[in-house]
């Protein structure tokens, strides 16, 4: 469908929380008929989902769509983000990665609008802004209006001023909102603001789903995932969507506060960020995964994948998502995992969860030798592969003593 630039009409990624319930009323008395569309990505309960919507209806939106997103943020982030097996600089799992698929269901609702008019929430300090108007600008030629930036320019304690602009035309801020900008998703939380932007310890009120350790369960949890080519498939014996298992996976080892960190690094603008996160089933994937593909690939393909890994998650984090490296870059980590296929039991007592066994046909053993037990060669070709292996070393040694 055409758009059109005359129109008044604009879509807006909405949440609910306090920036997007800001941008409803902002750019109303902008003149724009406003049309929300939240893509439900997984980690919001029915009950969040229907108090979503109800927020929308009760900022006096144009028309409100809700998208399910789970299967699409599976198929598209969670497969080949389980390949790479890296988190951004070695630690953050990439939580905020469901902001392309929230981009492509605002796209959806444009187009049948008939508008090129695309808005958003993100502040003009932080790394969203960066993922939403890169992901649109590489699919199509759209107006993009983001409110928070443009008060940014007159306003430094934003929040503060988004609660008063609400609270003074009616609307209510919830308790939680005023303290955190919290986000959630099939993938896990993320937390930011008050005291976590101070660099000071986090509050109790900076929790998600991962229970306390008073409250994690007495008896160890343990649980079997089966994979095909790299990819989740079974939980426990029971073949179901990739989606399903993630989220089977973040109630149970959520209960044993698996998954949850404090993540302080780089941001694509150049700022520190600095957030608390929880990931408790992407936590107990990826160990999984990464015990299973370390059996069966070579020694050289677990040497060089961890560079494209890399690669892959510095393209996605820093708004690259349609980068045509990016797709270069994944044609490479599927190719390895053709033989990604078995079964990893997972064992948790709690804080963490490991590997305890594993199983497939394409585990590399050799056959008539175990690493440190038994050998089917002679110690003399031992002591030959040694002196061969460590030549360049002894000769610089021998030459410089």
């Amino acid at each position: 469908m055409t758009t059109s630039n005359d129109s008044r009409d604009i879509v807006l990624a909405f949440s609910g929380g306090l920036d997007t319930s800001f941008c409803v009323p902002y750019l109303k008395e902008q003149g724009w008929n406003v049309h929300t569309v939240f893509a439900d990505t997984g980690g919001v309960s029915a009950e969040e989902r229907a108090t979503i919507e109800a927020r929308a209806a009760e900022l006096g939106v144009a028309s409100h769509v809700t998208i399910d997103g789970g299967a699409a943020l599976w198929n598209d982030f969670v497969k080949p983000f389980v390949w790479a097996g890296e988190g951004y600089q070695g630690q953050y799992p990439l939580l905020v990665s469901d902001r392309y698929l929230i981009v492509d269901a605002s796209l959806a609702r444009a187009a049948e609008l008939g508008t090129n008019a695309i808005a958003h929430g993100c502040t003009g300090m932080g790394n969203d802004q960066v993922r939403f108007d890169l992901a649109v600008k590489s699919q199509g030629s759209y107006r993009i209006v983001a409110p928070i930036r443009e008060i940014q320019k007159e306003h430094t304690q934003t929040r503060a001023y988004e609660q008063a602009y609400l609270e003074a035309r009616g609307f209510g801020v919830r308790a939680k909102q005023k303290a955190y900008t919290i986000n959630e998703n099939l993938l896990g939380v993320t937390m930011s603001g008050g005291e976590i932007d101070s660099w000071e310890a986090p509050g109790e009120g900076a929790r998600g789903w991962c229970a306390r350790r008073e409250q994690w369960p007495a008896e160890a949890l343990e649980v079997t995932l089966r994979f095909a080519g790299g990819v989740a498939v079974a939980l426990d014996g029971t073949d179901m969507p990739g989606e399903k298992i993630l989220a089977k996976l973040n109630t149970m080892f959520a209960q044993y506060g698996v998954g949850r960190g404090m993540y302080t690094g780089d941001t694509t603008i150049g700022l520190k960020g600095r957030i608390v996160f929880e990931a408790p089933g992407l936590s107990a994937l990826l160990t999984a995964h990464r015990a299973l593909e370390e059996a069966v690939l070579s020694k050289q393909q677990n040497r060089f994948k961890p560079n494209v890994a890399r690669q892959w998650v510095e393209l996605v984090y820093e708004g690259f998502y349609h980068d045509p490296l990016k797709a270069d870059l994944e044609a490479f980590l599927a190719s390895s995992q053709a033989q990604v296929n078995g079964e990893v039991t997972l064992r948790s007592n709690g804080g963490r969860v490991d590997a305890v066994a594993i199983h497939s046909p394409h585990i590399l053993n050799a056959k008539g030798a175990t690493y440190a037990q038994s050998a089917d060669w002679g110690v003399e070709e031992a002591e030959g592969f040694i002196k061969l292996f460590g030549m360049s070393s002894t000769l610089w040694a021998e030459v410089n003593r």
